[in-house]
Formats: C-alpha cells, sequence, structure tokens
C-alpha cells in the first residue's frame, strides 16, 4: 500500500532534486577510459587529481569497484609508478600494451575490454559510470541499461558522441566539475615531474609521473 505522506507528495507535483535521485545509486561500478580522461583535461587545462576524482564519481554511494583502462609502455618507469600509485588507491587498474603503427604513432584500443567489463558485471553493481564520450560504448552501455543498471555518463560535452548520451541515464559535463576533481599545484612542489595530468593525488602522497598513456 503507497504510504500516504508520498501519495500526498506525489498528488501535490513534487519533483524530486537530483541529490534525491542520487540517493537510490545502490552499488557503483566506475568504469574510467583513460586515454579520454586524458585529452578531456588537456582541452580543461586541468591536471586531474585521482583521489578527489575517485571520491567526486562515488558521492557518497558505495563502490564496487573502480575500473581504470589505459594503454602502457612497459618502459617507462615513470608510468609504472603511477599506475602501481593507483592499483594501490583505490583503482583496478587494466592495461594494454601499446601499439606501434605505420604512422609511427602508438595507441591501444580497450573499448572492447570497457564494454565487456560494463556486461559482465551488471549483477554485481546498480550503477555505472562511464567516464568516456566514446560513441563506440553506446551498446555496451544500452545492454547493461535494459539489464537492469542505471547508467550515468561522464566526460566532456565537446569530446561526447551524441549517441553516449543519448542512452545515458545521467549526463554529467566534466566542464561543471573540473573544480571538483583538479589537482591544486604546490607553491613548492615536492618533486620535479611536471608530465600532466598524471600527477599527485592526495595532500600527503605523491605517486610518479605517468607519462602519455593512450587507449583510444
Amino acid at each position: 500500500m503507497l504510504d500516504t505522506n508520498n501519495h500526498s507528495l506525489l498528488s501535490e507535483g513534487t519533483i524530486f532534486t537530483p541529490e534525491q535521485v542520487l540517493e537510490n545509486r545502490g552499488r557503483v561500478a566506475i568504469f574510467i577510459d583513460g586515454s579520454n580522461l586524458f585529452y578531456a583535461a588537456l582541452q580543461l587545462g586541468i591536471e586531474i587529481d585521482y583521489t578527489k576524482l575517485l571520491c567526486k564519481l562515488t558521492a557518497g554511494s558505495r563502490l564496487f569497484r573502480a575500473f581504470f583502462y589505459t594503454g602502457v609502455d612497459r618502459t617507462n618507469e615513470k608510468q609504472q609508478g603511477f599506475l602501481l600509485w593507483m592499483r594501490r588507491n583505490g583503482y583496478r587498474v587494466i592495461a594494454k600494451d601499446l601499439v606501434q603503427l605505420p604512422d609511427g604513432s602508438k595507441k591501444a584500443n580497450l573499448d572492447v575490454e570497457i564494454a565487456v567489463d560494463m556486461v559482465a558485471l551488471v549483477n554485481y553493481y546498480d550503477t555505472a559510470v562511464l567516464v568516456s564520450g566514446d560513441g563506440d560504448l553506446a551498446y555496451a552501455a544500452d545492454a547493461a541499461s535494459y539489464r537492469g543498471a542505471r547508467v550515468e555518463v561522464v566526460s566532456l560535452r565537446s569530446m561526447t558522441s551524441d549517441s553516449l548520451i543519448n542512452v545515458a541515464d545521467r549526463y554529467i559535463d566534466l566542464e561543471g566539475v573540473k573544480d571538483d576533481i583538479r589537482k591544486i599545484p604546490r607553491s613548492a612542489p615536492s618533486h620535479t615531474y611536471t608530465y600532466r595530468p598524471l600527477t599527485n593525488l592526495t595532500p600527503t602522497d605523491d605517486p610518479p609521473a605517468a607519462g602519455v598513456v593512450l587507449s583510444e
């Protein structure tokens, strides 16, 4: 039976706030396309604080797991150090070796890994937070939605496919939350690494800089 108080609220046409809606997120699984976030950060002109990012994306909900997908150069010690820090600070890193292309560039496509994990793990989470603007992931996001999961997409609008936004239950533009996830530069840095955006995440513990990470 519908509670009379709730019925009264509904009959009065009460509109629930975004905060009230978010209370029903349940267990949250985060899927971060490392390359897409990297280029979004460059466009925004910020360095990402990955501790702040994790807190922002979880938003007080129960975290199932936070996946970070990235291409790697295993000879890059700084990058390896960064990924080790990520593994020890709340992220499950899914890495794939960069492949040399005929034009001399390197890339690693992790769309399949992201898509498979989103669908395969759908019974273990209630809300999927996909940090990517790649339209190739729209089908996987839609499949997770049809299996009962809520899908939130977080990305920079100028780099986001309409097809991905159209299948999301909620879309968040990184432009609107950049101040919540940016790294605050120190006046007297404790290290000499300057490569961005993969730098320090907490006020007391700096991971090594990462070097270029590509996973288009």
